[in-house]
């Protein structure tokens, strides 16, 4: 499957536990999956002009299993910039952003 997932989680200042519960599920997955490189969760923050901003989740497509789980909406693959890693290996940003890192 090639397809991104994202998921809204609302208010930034009110996500610590629902980050903390995706984080648990990710990783357990991810270690049962052999911590493949290709496998990771992604967050950013989204103000689009509103006072807060919300947080949005985003899964890789090998994450398919984790985004299901927790109805993840298919989305397109996020743009690069103001990205941060959630869980996953740091090796993902070069696998699934490689035209970021071209020498």
């Amino acid at each position: 499957m090639d397809s991104w997932f994202s998921m809204s989680l609302g208010d930034a200042m009110l996500v610590g536990a629902a980050l903390d519960r995706l984080e648990a599920l990710f990783l357990s997955e991810f270690e049962k999956s052999g911590a493949p490189e290709a496998m990771a969760l992604f967050v950013r923050h989204e103000s689009e002009g509103r006072l807060h901003c919300e947080v949005v989740v985003y899964f890789s497509p090998a994450a398919f299993s984790v985004a299901e789980a927790v109805g993840a909406a298919p989305c397109g693959k996020p743009a690069y910039a103001g990205l941060s890693l959630l869980a996953g290996s740091e090796a993902s940003w070069l696998v699934l952003f490689p035209e970021q890192h071209d020498t």
